[in-house]
């Protein structure tokens, strides 16, 4: 039996199951007709009592909840949902900094495939370096959890078993993943130094199964801003991922992202990015 895995920065989880119109009816619908195994959610930004509120009819219906909440209240926090229940939870990465703000959480599963670890990640977004003492602190903040973090995935890339980290990552590795590049070139997200750290992480065993199913196109992206036409003019970035290891990867057959069919129908301005493996 095939295993799909899906990741998806929700923007708030009690925005995202939100009824917005007769057309909309938010995150709920979607995962209930996505025939998923495996849901990496990002920006949950709600305690657990609150996600588990939100998510009720969706686990009444036999989905497990696991997540970290960030420790900032209505900040962060990412989950997994899964079909089977995780047979091991980590939280964080062993960082004294992060592990308690809700930006790394894995779980354990057996599957089909064999044994996997699924991970979920929010990533700092980060800052252009600038004079101003916030943007110092937020460039600072996420060189610090990449320094970390990047150390962490250098050994989780060599366990003997499935293994996916999936997320909003923040950074667009390369020109094809971004529409406007030429105009972000010292934009957070796409600064030389982030996509460097990308590039080592994909020379030191990771493998970013998206865009080697789509090698060489514009996208295809996962993140609209809300502002403008980016999102008609599919103005958007390809931050949000799947960096799996060799076994895994090499059980990767398809790849797309559920771009809703028009402005309005988006419950997020994240759009979900799905692998099937098999």
């Amino acid at each position: 039996m095939p295993l799909s895995i899906s990741t998806v920065n929700v923007n708030g989880i009690r925005a995202a199951v939100k009824h917005r119109s007769e057309t909309n009816r938010g995150f709920l619908p979607w995962l209930d007709a996505s025939g998923l195994d495996v849901v990496l959610l990002q920006e949950i930004r709600a305690g657990e009592d609150l996600a588990r509120q939100a998510l009720a009819p969706a686990l009444d219906d036999g989905w497990h909840l696991t997540m970290s909440e960030s420790a900032v209240k209505g900040h962060a926090g990412v989950g997994v949902l899964t079909r089977t229940q995780p047979v091991a939870v980590r939280i964080g990465f062993g960082s004294a900094e992060f592990d308690d703000l809700g930006r790394y959480l894995e779980v354990d599963l057996d599957t089909e495939l064999g044994a996997l670890t699924a991970a979920s990640l929010y990533l700092p977004k980060g800052a252009a370096m600038s004079e101003a003492p916030k943007d110092i602190a937020k460039h600072d903040e996420k060189a610090r959890f990449m320094a970390e973090f990047g150390e962490y995935l250098g050994h989780l890339v060599r366990r003997r078993r499935h293994v996916v980290v999936g997320g909003d990552w923040n950074i667009a590795p390369a020109q094809a993943d971004i529409k406007n590049w030429k105009g972000n070139l010292k934009s957070p997200g796409f600064l030389p130094h982030e996509r460097a750290w990308v590039g080592e992480l994909l020379t030191s065993g990771w493998r970013d199964v998206t865009r080697e199913m789509f090698p060489g196109d514009a996208g295809p992206y996962s993140w609209w801003s809300w502002r403008g036409k980016a999102f008609d003019n599919d103005s958007g970035w390809r931050i949000d991922y799947q960096l799996t290891n060799k076994t895994l990867a090499e059980r990767a057959v398809k790849s797309e992202v559920a771009r809703a069919a028009a402005y309005d129908l988006r419950w997020s301005d994240h759009a979900p990015v799905t692998v099937q493996y098999d």
